[in-house]
């Protein structure tokens, strides 16, 4: 795994709480064999796994990463908590159900679409997500229309889900993540908390992700020294257990769609 340090001694209001690898995918919509662009897509999936505790499966709203020039915020939520990358690799995979007016109908397996490693770095009050990709080597139409830049760093807060949630946004009551009541303490009774990343160790955890910067390294003295990955020894299938055979790589490898 890549190294995540500090570039500059420690400052009392700054510090990394937690590092680890993140992994993007996207699925194609129902019944489309391939995905030519944002239209195509069903669902865009980010895969965090902190060292040493269980893979974070989230959902992002919009299909993308936020732009950071713009500074635009995007909602999204814990699908599943999963302590075995083949867990993670059953929720990507191609998928089936039945309706009452089309049948059966099939969701196609997931591609990914990016490997590297991240921090969520505290820095006073606000808590940033800083990642640096592995793979592809070079980012390509892939990772341009979904946002995933070689290196990128947003505000992450957490929203209190006792709180009402904005217009048009928020998972619906029986779907919002259950807190015991030591972890709801942490919002102080604030419609968001950023101190604790353990907030985020509950399926149906909701978070806002701000774009903030695109040189995280310079921004917040955080050195991540991002691996040289191949095929052979990739992450995505060593701790994900993902299978080739039905997921398309040429996005992770080429950056093209699939």
């Amino acid at each position: 795994m890549a190294t995540v340090r500090k570039k500059r001694p420690q400052e009392q209001d700054e510090q990394i709480v937690e590092k680890g690898d993140i992994f993007f995918f996207y699925r194609p919509r129902v019944e489309h064999e391939e995905a030519d662009g944002l239209e195509d897509i069903q669902r865009f999936f980010m895969v965090l796994k902190p060292e040493g505790a269980p893979f974070r499966v989230a959902v992002l709203g919009r299909k993308r990463l936020p732009d950071p020039d713009r500074h635009e915020r995007i909602w999204g939520f814990v699908d599943h908590l999963a302590k075995r990358g083949d867990e993670v690799e059953a929720d990507l995979k191609e998928q089936h159900y039945t309706t009452k007016t089309r049948g059966e109908r099939t969701l196609p397996p997931a591609r990914p679409a990016g490997e590297g490693v991240y921090a969520l770095v505290q820095r006073g009050r606000n808590l940033y997500l800083t990642y640096e990709l592995e793979l592809p080597e070079k980012p390509g139409e892939v990772q341009q229309e979904l946002n995933i830049e070689q290196q990128g760093g947003y505000i992450l807060a957490i929203r209190n889900p006792e709180k009402p949630a904005p217009p048009q946004a928020g998972l619906p009551e029986r779907d919002e993540a259950d807190y015991p009541t030591s972890l709801q303490r942490e919002f102080r009774g604030r419609r968001f908390a950023s101190e604790d990343p353990h907030l985020l160790d509950y399926e149906g955890a909701e978070f806002v992700l701000i774009g903030a910067r695109s040189d995280p390294e310079r921004t917040y003295g955080v050195e991540i020294e991002a691996e040289h990955e191949t095929a052979d020894k990739a992450d995505i299938f060593r701790k994900l257990k993902l299978s080739r055979r039905e997921h398309p790589v040429e996005p992770l490898f080429e950056g093209e769609w699939r």
